[in-house]
């Protein structure tokens, strides 16, 4: 069973006043445009995450749209993010009484000085406090060992050659059955499974489980490949908002073909809510 969750202390950051928050908070500039400096803490090597790129799209059409929530985004990832400044540009497709729907883009400039668009992303907004509390469902909560059994980056070697900035943001404690690629051998089931929850204690939120479907280490590595593999499409449905406490992550890979894999991720909260779903489709890099 999941850790209770305790009360905020002056030590853990609440939600608006964290790492997070600030690394994605956008400026706008004007209607539907958003300035922000990426922040190079959330890196992998030198590329910026996914998942975090994700949550500042995120926060910007939060901005725009009049419903508060991410329901459902997808995100179309079309060259690597480097930290650094970047805009954002929104538009809104349509807004309901239930729904709005609308699509952004982050640019950032090369070194000759043109623009180059760098993630695009549709998304629909509601707001979550509205759902009905009826829930009919045969998902079940992965069975994690407890924090204390399970393992942490600094508990072995760097996955990727090179800087993990990232980990130092994070809570992660990864289940040692799902470990085997650390080991050097990898179990061959394509499985990742781990605790999850930013470094600073700030409790999860509609936002940061955006992040949360994208920072476990790729279930590539337990099926026995290395190196970087990059996010070409993520869809995340966001179900509801989470209770206070850690997280847990379940992310699978069934095939593996043609150089490219897919990645179905389950977040569930302290309450055992299964509250935010996620498929990704990954290049996967073949000796």
């Amino acid at each position: 069973m999941p850790e209770a969750a305790s009360a905020p202390s002056p030590s853990r950051a609440v939600i608006g006043d964290s790492e997070f928050d600030r690394d994605t908070a956008v400026v706008r500039r004007g209607p539907g445009v958003y300035d922000i400096d990426l922040s190079a803490g959330w890196t992998i090597i030198s590329a910026v995450n996914g998942g975090y790129l994700l949550a500042v799209l995120g926060r910007a059409l939060a901005d725009a749209l009049p419903h508060p929530d991410p329901f459902t985004v997808s995100a179309y990832y079309l060259t690597a993010s480097q930290p650094g400044p970047a805009v954002v540009r929104t538009e809104t497709i349509r807004t309901g009484r239930t729904l709005s729907t609308g699509q952004a883009s982050l640019f950032q400039y090369d070194d000759q000085g043109d623009e180059v668009e760098r993630i695009r992303v549709l998304a629909s907004y509601g707001d979550l406090a509205s759902l009905p509390d009826d829930v009919r469902t045969t998902a079940t909560p992965p069975a994690i060992p407890p924090p204390d059994q399970c393992f942490g980056p600094a508990d072995g070697p760097a996955p990727i050659e090179g800087s993990n900035a990232i980990a130092d943001r994070l809570m992660l404690k990864l289940d040692p059955a799902t470990l085997g690629w650390a080991l050097g051998a990898p179990s061959g089931k394509g499985e990742m499974r781990a605790w999850f929850g930013l470094a600073d204690g700030r409790d999860p939120d509609p936002l940061s489980l955006l992040l949360a479907v994208d920072a476990l280490p790729p279930t590539a590595f337990e099926i026995g490949l290395k190196g970087w593999v990059p996010t070409v499409e993520l869809t995340v449905h966001v179900r509801r908002r989470p209770a206070p406490g850690p997280l847990r992550v379940s992310i699978t890979t069934r095939n593996l073909a043609g150089g490219f894999l897919e990645e179905d991720a389950e977040v569930w909260d302290s309450e055992n809510h299964l509250v935010a779903q996620s498929r990704q489709l990954a290049r996967a890099r073949l000796a």
